[in-house]
């Protein structure tokens, strides 16, 4: 027995290691679980935050406002037509033609996202949305820009930056409608339900007009509407083709005989100097009065050298940019605010202000400061001189998207055209650029005989922060009025005829929403008897015009100033009237 007892126990003593192993597995298990449990619960978190960041993506994308004012946080709560639309179809739809559909839905998304994005961009710096016929032409004008203000390694990155936004836009939004797609097939009932819901709410809201903020009504069709508009808008561009190429080949001054033209004004230097982004707002906000003043004094001091000013406004064609539009449209006498209009004007023989001197016996000048490559333009604004970037011969810094100052375009101009005492009379087109956005660099004016080749300007320069371009936006408009005001003190004479026009408001971000389309226009000279042909034209006399000053639209000007300068013409039946 003793035997038997002591041989068990070796097989108990056998056991307890058994048992002793058994021990962390009973340990671990318990550890792994919560380990699944938990990484379980993560996931279900990520596919929760997944979810509602693709609910809020396709919200925004539908719902979000494609007009700079209407911008805001509260904007965002509503209820989009177009999505409850989509939901329907998606639940509806046999489950192979489902995922395609939605993809399509995405990008399409998408699309629309990049579309509110350049009415956005569009309505801060022209005021106007994107054209979706004529604006892929200001692409290469934008990368110009970009690159003149930041120097082209900035412009690359920027417009690769902006390419690879756009295609994550359409593959983020299309991954959250296929997301959103697999919630609702995955809870059909539940997703019929709150559908039916929302779509009460909407009809409520559409019938109640309910907004949380201005211009965002709750039950929301907005990207409907959007899309609408654009789609009329290319409809307008096609046939605006047809309609204004009839308007181009009826020109009453085509035909003019060049001796009876401009007799008015023989013997005279007629410059007409485009003043970038000089608008009403220059010399009518409170803000701005300091331009006001840079204005009332020129015209005391040119007042007390013998100069007669007359000042109006004109409706420029364009805001914000596209000064090119605002350049042909006041010297062809044709509405020109779009890119389309322009180069069918431009393929026309149409005649200018330019051809109508040159006509007329007068030596024809543009003179393009910005301008960096070749410039057909000149040909058909009838120029025999063209001076561009290069041939100015300036050898300072820029100005931001400027080249060289002001300043320094005159006193060339002056040497090279005016300086000579045997020479025709000279009709130039003149365009000043140091009041281009971004207004950051702004020059000053130093002594005009110490110019020599601009590098002057070293010294003599003014820096103004983005982040008050209203601020620098002022300083600029001075800086080129004082110039201008400089120039024919100095070099200003008995046969000068000098018309200081601006091309086009500043952009929005300077006038605010909504802002005018008018320019000041100022003629000044020292002849009496130019003065006396324009008194019928009732502008207002110095150099900034009022409240109550005469308003034109900008294509009225060219046969305005024609038929005023040209006795021996009949006018024509377009102009004999008051302008338009």
């Amino acid at each position: 027995m003793q035997q038997h007892e002591s041989s068990a126990q070796p097989n108990e003593s056998t056991a307890q290691p058994n048992e002793s192993t058994a021990q962390p597995n009973e340990s671990t298990e318990p550890d792994s679980g919560r380990t699944a449990k938990a990484a379980a619960r993560w996931r279900r978190v990520a596919g929760w935050l997944a979810t509602a960041a693709a609910v809020v993506l396709v919200l925004v994308a539908l719902g979000a406002p494609h007009r700079p004012g209407h911008l805001t946080p509260a904007a965002l709560v509503r209820i989009p037509l177009e999505g409850l639309v989509l939901a329907a179809v998606l639940l509806a739809l046999p489950a192979r033609a489902r995922r395609p559909v939605a993809t399509l839905a995405g990008v399409t998304l998408g699309l629309l996202v990049v579309l509110k994005a350049a009415d956005l961009g569009f309505g801060s710096t022209l005021g106007r949305p994107f054209d979706l016929v004529l604006d892929w032409a200001l692409l290469d004008e934008t990368f110009n820009f970009v690159s003149g203000s930041v120097g082209r390694a900035g412009a690359v990155a920027a417009a690769v930056a902006a390419a690879l936004l756009a295609v994550g836009l359409l593959a983020t939004l299309t991954w959250a409608v296929l997301r959103l797609t697999r919630l609702l097939v995955g809870h059909p009932d539940r997703s019929r339900r709150a559908l039916a819901a929302l779509v009460v709410l909407w009809l409520v809201g559409a019938a109640t007009g309910v907004q949380i903020a201005p211009g965002g009504p709750v039950a929301d069709a907005s990207a409907t509407v959007l899309v609408g508009a654009h789609a009329a808008q290319v409809q307008a561009r096609l046939r605006d083709r047809a309609v204004f190429a009839g308007e181009v080949d009826t020109d009453p001054y085509g035909d003019a005989p060049g001796d009876q033209l401009l007799s008015a004004l023989r013997g005279k230097d007629v410059l007409v100097a485009f003043v970038e982004s000089y608008g009403r707002d220059a010399v009518q906000e409170e803000e701005f009065a300091n331009i006001g003043v840079v204005l009332d004094q020129g015209q005391r001091r040119l007042g007390a050298a013998g100069y007669g000013t007359r000042s109006a406004f004109l409706t420029s064609p364009t805001t914000g940019g596209g000064s090119w539009l605002a350049h042909a449209t006041l010297l062809s006498g044709l509405w020109i605010d779009n890119d389309q209009r322009h180069r069918t004007l431009l393929a026309s023989d149409r005649s200018t202000l330019g051809t109508a001197f040159r006509r007329a016996g007068w030596r024809t000048v543009g003179v393009m400061p910005a301008a960096n490559q070749p410039w057909p333009e000149g040909a058909f604004y009838g120029y025999e001189q063209f001076y561009d970037e290069h041939s100015l011969g300036y050898r300072g810094p820029r100005f931001s998207f400027a080249p060289m100052p002001d300043q320094y375009t005159l006193s060339v101009f002056q040497q090279r055209e005016r300086a000579a005492a045997d020479r025709r009379p000279v009709m130039a087109e003149l365009a000043l650029v140091s009041s281009h956005s971004p207004w950051t660099h702004i020059p000053r004016l130093v002594d005009w005989d110490g110019l020599g080749d601009g590098r002057v300007f070293r010294d003599a320069t003014e820096r103004s922060s983005s982040k008050q371009p209203r601020l620098g936006y002022r300083r600029s408009i001075e800086y080129t009025l004082g110039a201008l005001i400089s120039y024919v003190q100095r070099y200003g004479d008995d046969d000068l005829v000098l018309i200081v026009v601006g091309d086009h408001q500043p952009a929005p971000v300077v006038t605010g929403p909504d802002a005018s389309r008018d320019v000041p226009i100022s003629l000044i000279t020292r002849d009496r008897a130019v003065l006396d042909r324009i008194a019928g034209w009732n502008w207002q006399d110095g150099l900034r015009p009022g409240p109550d000053a005469p308003v034109w639209r900008m294509d009225a000007f060219r046969d305005r100033f024609l038929t005023t300068f040209s006795p021996g013409l009949d006018p024509p039946a377009a102009v004999a009237g008051p302008p338009r």
